[in-house]
């Protein structure tokens, strides 16, 4: 398989939803000001899948970059994969298309090709997007169920508005949960998984199923221990010539798994995108030697987004 071909890898959406390129560029930055700037530079590197969200507080910068690389026809629209995610203060099912078109205006599109809940977590609906109580702890909404938060976002696709559906930083079970009741099934499942923490049986159930796994953290987040200096990764990459950054990514997709990488530098970027297959030996050795088990973000155990500091 040539190396443009591989890295132009998409997985076919369930309903004739199109299909989801397998290279992705997520929007959240710890800097919200460099986001037009970063946006702008990963459509120059060839990404076309972007992954965002209106808990990022960002779209709006986001869509100033699709709107000026669409009106200097740099891109079309139809060519761009544009996922963007409801907030867990949006739960209830009269809060949910109001939070679309507000991210559809922000985003200056029409549609999305795909809306994911962010977690299956309900928070305290409201405009504060962390509510907390005087303990600091999360106010969490008892009110709503995350079928009936489905159910609104099964509305979404019936509008023609919204392309797929999916879910994010959710359990297995609470997965099979939805799947076993919904009308319109989930497309996408966006999940932690980066060798470190394979997900194989999230990964079997999704395939099963026809859903595509859409990895974030792919790389590790740069957190400890190093999924970059793993030492089968770097051996790997040693013998093919390669970064271990290119054999981590080069093995989601190869394994079907979409992934998300979020960089400002325009070399990074391309890095992340030059992507080529690996020799099946790899793929067993990542399989087999790789021992080491780590979740780095603890978002799936509470709804609220955060790395966990570690040492090895």
């Amino acid at each position: 398989m040539a190396s443009h071909a591989f890295r132009d890898t998409r997985f076919p959406l369930l309903h004739g939803a199109g299909a989801m390129p397998a290279v992705g560029f997520g929007t959240l930055f710890r800097d919200l000001s460099v986001t037009t700037e970063a946006i702008t530079a990963a459509l120059d590197a060839g990404f076309r899948h972007f992954d965002c969200a209106e808990r990022y507080r960002n779209e709006a910068q986001v869509g100033v970059a699709f709107r000026e690389a669409m009106d200097l026809w740099k891109v079309r629209r139809e060519e761009l994969f544009i996922t963007t995610k409801l907030w867990n203060t949006n739960h209830r099912p009269e809060r949910v298309l109001p939070a679309f078109e507000a991210s559809l205006r922000r985003l200056q599109v029409d549609y999305v090709d795909s809306y994911l809940i962010h977690t299956p977590f309900a928070f305290q609906p409201g405009e504060e997007q962390d509510p907390r109580d005087e303990q600091g702890r999360v106010i969490y909404d008892t009110g709503v169920t995350l079928l009936d938060t489905w159910r609104a976002l099964e509305q979404l696709v019936d509008s023609g508005r919204c392309r797929s559906i999916g879910l994010s930083d959710v359990s297995l079970p609470a997965l099979q949960a939805i799947v076993a009741e919904a009308r319109i099934k989930p497309a996408v499942v966006q999940i932690e998984a980066h060798p470190y923490l394979p997900e194989w049986e999230m990964v079997e159930f999704c395939r099963q199923h026809g859903i595509v796994v859409l990895a974030f953290a792919p790389l590790g987040h740069a957190m400890e221990p190093n999924v970059l200096e793993e030492p089968v990764l770097t051996e790997i990459a040693q013998r093919l010539g390669r970064t271990p950054a290119q054999v981590a990514l080069a093995w989601s997709v190869q394994r079907g798994v979409a992934f998300l990488t979020t960089s400002t530098s325009p070399a990074h970027m391309r890095e992340n995108f030059a992507l080529e297959p690996l020799p099946e030996s790899a793929m067993d050795e990542i399989r087999e030697r790789i021992e080491t088990r780590v979740r780095f973000n603890s978002v799936v155990e509470t709804g609220v987004p955060g790395f966990i500091p570690r040492k090895k």
